[in-house]
């Protein structure tokens, strides 16, 4: 079974708690998302810090529009450094495209169903096939044209796995160690996401918040391994 990679989401909001976060756990993490809320407020510093500790940077910032538009963003995010990049599945297949011939470009990891949704929040914006046959034509679509990955719940990583094997990179939030509860309505433990074929698995909220950040890194690390 390949490794299950951890990313830790530096989903703090400023540069400043996002270096204390950093120096805390002290290099033994590789990969970090930088999402929307940290890049707003700070910018492409967020991602010059995490590679001045030497991590690797998921820049999650979810692109979705015409084709053109989010190549352009994607050729800039390469400019920065960034190990991978988001982008909506369901902007299609020739947004995909448009980025996938980049030279030197980023991973491209498609969004299948954010976490938080439920068969409700799905059905109540547009689609009609419900979860799990929307992620397998969302993730089809995306390996078809060009995508790294697909970030999906860990509950999808088996039956996408059964059908895609080691062709797709499986990214899975929703991870709640020892189950916590909040507004992940699909969230699994570290140790049943590994189990399920997760090949990198995003964290924030459980190490961000943990009295000993370090210490609970550590943990998931221990049950990745």
């Amino acid at each position: 079974m390949a490794k299950t990679e951890l990313i830790v989401a530096l989903d703090t909001g400023s540069l400043a708690a996002a270096g204390a976060l950093l120096e805390k756990l002290g290099g033994a993490v590789k990969y970090y998302k930088v999402g929307p809320a940290l890049f707003t407020a700070e910018g492409p510093a967020a991602v010059d810090l995490v590679h001045k500790h030497g991590g690797k940077v998921f820049l999650d910032l979810k692109f979705h529009d015409i084709p053109n538009t989010v190549r352009s963003a994607v050729r800039n995010a390469a400019k920065l450094g960034v190990y991978s990049v988001s982008l909506h599945l369901s902007g299609g297949a020739e947004m995909f495209k448009a980025c996938a011939e980049l030279e030197n470009r980023p991973k491209l990891w498609g969004i299948t169903i954010l976490t938080s949704f439920n068969e409700y929040n799905l059905f109540s914006v547009g689609f009609r096939g419900g979860i799990d046959k929307t992620v397998k034509l969302l993730a089809a679509m995306g390996l078809a044209n060009g995508a790294d990955g697909v970030v999906c719940s860990p509950l999808e990583v088996h039956r996408l796995k059964a059908v895609h094997g080691s062709k797709l990179k499986l990214i899975t939030p929703g991870i709640r160690p020892a189950a916590l509860g909040d507004d992940q309505k699909r969230a699994v433990t570290p140790v049943r996401a590994r189990e399920a074929g997760s090949d990198f698995i995003v964290v924030g909220r459980p190490i961000i918040a943990a009295e000993d950040p370090a210490a609970a890194a550590a943990a998931i690390l221990g049950d990745l391994k």
